[in-house]
């Protein structure tokens, strides 16, 4: 019984309405192209032109869209390299041998083209195992009706999966975005990982960064056993004005020794926050040392604030606001509960809930 494990199905159970989205996007694609193969009929065009692999390849851009096997480059050109590659063996090499030699001559190919495509694999043996039409074409049989057909059923693919939300094709690294950074990995090392696993083909690299960021995100909030901004939040705060004066500022800093100030209006709605770094630029910007002391009192405090766009809802898990704080520099995050400021989070209320219990764990 433990070796029939094995032998299980592989793949999870599919949700009814995935099964359903992707059987109507094969319907459609394959429809569609039958239409024009259909329409193309009274100009000569054979059935044949709706070459039987386009199901495998529909099952791929339908199905599994975030797979590097089903992308536009892999689909087109490794089914329009596979037809040629089969069509110049059947010139060259006798039967029985040709269909094995073209199977294995496309997928060396496609491969070096970085355009694996297993249903390419299908053209190369029906091109050679029927070889009437190719022959009869000529090259141009690995455009039309190849590489035609299954554009076309790409596109239906492209515009299908996005329409019902999925992403196709799939992301490529090219932004600032990307989780690599998050996770502490460059792209090569996660390239690297899906090459150490042998996943290359199945995973691209950003989709796989943002899973792992994923799941260290999960992990980090199950860590913290749900506490939210608001269990360590710092409250009783001390708050200005946008129109308070930078002087009076500057005095709530050195009077209580704090490095914030966030800047509320009446109602507790928060406009923004002031780090002591943007009072000491405030200063420092100035041409003269005393011109601050004689401009500064027209001056408030709202030409020196940040905007509170960092804001953080009360209920939020602290596990969350982890890699703004480490990462992004972040000093103090504000807290709010239906737009008005509660309190804010800086790196010293994590350390505390870090260090929580870890008394009780070394005794133990």
């Amino acid at each position: 019984m433990r070796a029939w494990h094995h032998f299980y199905p592989a793949l999870p159970a599919f949700h009814g309405v995935e099964a359903l989205r992707a059987g109507v996007g094969a319907l459609l694609g394959i429809g569609l192209c039958a239409l024009g193969v259909a329409a193309a009929a009274p100009l000569g065009v054979s059935s044949l032109y709706l070459v039987a692999p386009l199901g495998a390849t529909a099952v791929l851009v339908f199905c599994v869209p975030n797979s590097p096997l089903a992308q536009p480059w892999s689909a087109v050109v490794g089914n329009g390299a596979a037809a040629l590659v089969a069509l110049a063996t059947v010139w060259v090499v006798p039967e029985p041998w040709s269909a094995a030699v073209a199977v294995g001559s496309a997928i060396s190919v496609m491969m070096m083209l970085r355009a694996l495509h297993p249903p390419g694999g299908a053209v190369a043996l029906l091109t050679a195992l029927e070889p009437g039409p190719a022959l009869e074409a000529g090259p141009i049989f690995a455009l039309v009706p190849v590489g035609l057909t299954t554009a076309a059923l790409v596109l239906v693919a492209v515009l299908y999966n996005r329409a019902t939300g999925r992403v196709y094709p799939f992301r490529q690294p090219e932004t600032a975005e990307d989780p690599a950074p998050r996770l502490g990995l460059s792209e090569a090392q996660l390239g690297a990982l899906l090459d150490r696993f042998n996943q290359s083909t199945n995973l691209g690299v950003v989709d796989l960064g943002r899973m792992l960021a994923a799941a260290q995100e999960e992990a980090t909030r199950h860590r913290f056993d749900g506490t939210t901004c608001a269990d360590i939040m710092t409250t009783g705060l001390i708050t200005v004005r946008p129109d308070t004066p930078l002087p009076e500022a500057a005095r709530l800093f050195r009077r209580h020794a704090i490095k914030s100030l966030p800047v509320v209006e009446a109602d507790m709605s928060l406009r923004g926050i002031v780090l002591q770094a943007d009072l000491l630029y405030a200063v420092v910007a100035q041409e003269r040392p005393l011109a601050f002391k004689r401009r500064s009192p027209r001056r408030s405090v709202s030409e020196v604030m940040r905007p509170a766009a960092r804001a953080v809802p009360h209920d939020m898990p602290v596990g969350a606001l982890l890699y703004r704080l480490a990462a992004q520099g972040s000093e103090v995050i504000p807290v709010v509960r239906q737009e008005r400021l509660v309190g804010i989070l800086t790196r010293s209320d994590i350390i505390r809930l870090l260090l929580r219990g870890a008394g009780d764990r070394e005794a133990a």
